[in-house]
């Protein structure tokens, strides 16, 4: 807990003796100071790798920023059955959140923002010296790409959960930070507008600064670090969230026009989640890599474990999504769990003794232990090719394009359901809840296009109109107490 309370003022890097090919899997060491990790490029190299790790903790990708997302949305929920779920996930069901029970992904994303600063200012001060006759200038123009494209992506998913992104309560965007900090500064929020700027400044700074073929070396998952096509897939999201639909078009066709990827077919789409096999071609342009050895894997609360039945089964999917599927696409498939696994998007438990109820299989697992008798970690998808169909099928019905309808068409066909004959904005958000479930989408797109959650089960009631406090989720009290210039979002106190 401490490192996420310090992790704003921290002024030590995140990692400062991680091995590049286990960059995710080793613990981060902090036994040196500052100054000697990041005075050569090996240290700075290092820095960054061990900067991604943090994405699979368990505030992160490793679980509650996408499942807790989901659970507010509607669809998922806590199985009827309790003794199919752990409590883990009744915060975000019951919508109890207030300062002292939210997300935590405030510290841990600034301990990788502080990781990042510290990695930037070493390049922007030393610059000359860490050129040698082995480290060209290039290569640490990709290393600084790096940086900045993982501080602009820590900073993105901090505005999406903790401030509107439809546009109201704008003076409360987040803390930029672009600097290493001092355990006595006391950083105040910018205003959504100030930023968003930075966020894409960082990210069209590190588009312009790598180049084209440049791949992390040595890293277990060449789809699980920053590249130009991901950074170029991040932009088209950010500039979709900040309405600039010219530019949302503009990237997302950069990666639908690239070759490089491909519509996973109705065949193959059952069995390629959670698995190292997904991050080696066909749709998977970003991914976060899951494995036991990370000091941050979440592991027994990863989504591998609390989507499943054998896990901790706190997150079931609702009658109100699995209704929404056609006969005939695969999106919709059902069967049973150990017999259906790897032939069905949804499964029960294979005894039924949870009253027959749905749970995603997309956080199935790799292959690290046995997956039918103990859950395994998971790979989490954060982009992929079928999002930029998406991007674009929005922007055009939003003014900027034609393609709505051939890119709804091109996922639909691929899925195996009907195909459209008209798209509209109804059509688009439809189709981006029925391909995009579970993966942590469908309450930023409310959010961001004013829309609701109206949800029922035999537990519960939500309602949630456009106005409602819980679009921005309160920030943790404690960071809050520890900086008098941060403010906390409206309707949580003080």
């Amino acid at each position: 807990m401490k490192k996420y309370i310090i992790a704003l003022f921290a002024i030590l890097t995140l990692v400062t003796s991680c091995n590049v090919k286990e960059f995710l899997t080793e613990d981060p060491v902090m036994s040196q100071s500052t100054e000697l990790t990041l005075s050569d490029y090996n240290g700075l190299n290092k820095a960054v790798a061990g900067a991604y790790s943090p994405l699979a903790s368990s505030t992160w990708y490793g679980n509650f920023f996408v499942l807790d997302a989901e659970m507010r949305a509607g669809n998922a929920m806590i199985p009827i059955n309790t003794n199919f779920q752990s409590g883990r996930m009744s915060v975000p069901y019951h919508m109890t959140y207030e300062p002292s029970s939210t997300s935590g992904l405030w510290g841990t994303a600034y301990f990788v923002i502080s990781a990042c600063n510290n990695v930037l200012n070493a390049i922007e001060t030393n610059a000359e010296n860490l050129v040698t006759s082995s480290v060209t200038t290039a290569d640490l123009n990709n290393l600084k790409a790096e940086a900045l494209a993982l501080r602009g992506f820590a900073h993105f998913d901090l505005l999406r959960l903790y401030s509107r992104l439809d546009g109201s309560n704008g003076e409360y965007g987040i803390c930029v930070i672009t600097t290493p900090q001092l355990p006595t500064d006391m950083p105040a929020r910018a205003t959504v507008e100030e930023s968003y700027a930075q966020i894409i400044k960082d990210l069209t700074d590190a588009e312009s600064l790598m180049a084209d073929s440049y791949v992390r070396s040595g890293v277990a998952d060449s789809k699980a670090v920053f590249t130009k096509d991901a950074i170029q897939a991040l932009l088209a999201r950010v500039y979709l969230y900040h309405k600039d639909y010219a530019k949302a078009s503009e990237y997302a066709s950069k990666i639908i026009n690239s070759g490089r990827y491909s519509l996973w077919t109705a065949d193959e789409y059952t069995s390629v989640w959670g698995k190292d096999v997904a991050g080696n071609g066909g749709e998977v342009i970003f991914e976060v890599y899951g494995k036991r050895s990370n000091a941050y894997d979440a592991y027994w609360e990863g989504p591998s474990h609390m989507t499943n039945p054998l896990g901790y089964a706190d997150c079931a999917a609702t009658d109100q999504l699995a209704d929404l599927f056609e006969d005939g696409d695969v999106r919709g498939t059902t069967g049973v769990r150990g017999k259906d696994d790897g032939k069905a998007m949804f499964c029960t438990d294979k005894d039924e003794a949870s009253g027959g109820q749905l749970w995603t299989m997309k956080y199935y697992g790799k292959g690290e232990g046995n997956a039918t008798s103990t859950p395994d970690v998971s790979n989490t998808i954060v982009l992929r090719l079928s999002e930029m169909y998406l991007i674009r099928a929005e922007a055009a019905v939003n003014g900027s394009g034609t393609t709505a309808l051939a890119d709804l068409n091109a996922i639909r066909a691929a899925r195996g359901a009907s195909l459209l004959t008209s798209a509209g904005k109804a059509d688009v958000a439809l189709e981006r809840r029925l391909e995009l479930n579970f993966e942590g989408h469908l309450w930023f797109d409310l959010d961001r296009t004013g829309g609701s959650v109206s949800y029922s089960d035999a537990n519960i009631t939500r309602n949630i109109e456009p106005t409602s406090k819980f679009w921005a989720l309160p920030i943790p009290k404690l960071q809050v107490d520890i900086n008098e210039n941060l403010k906390q979002n409206p309707g949580y106190g003080n």
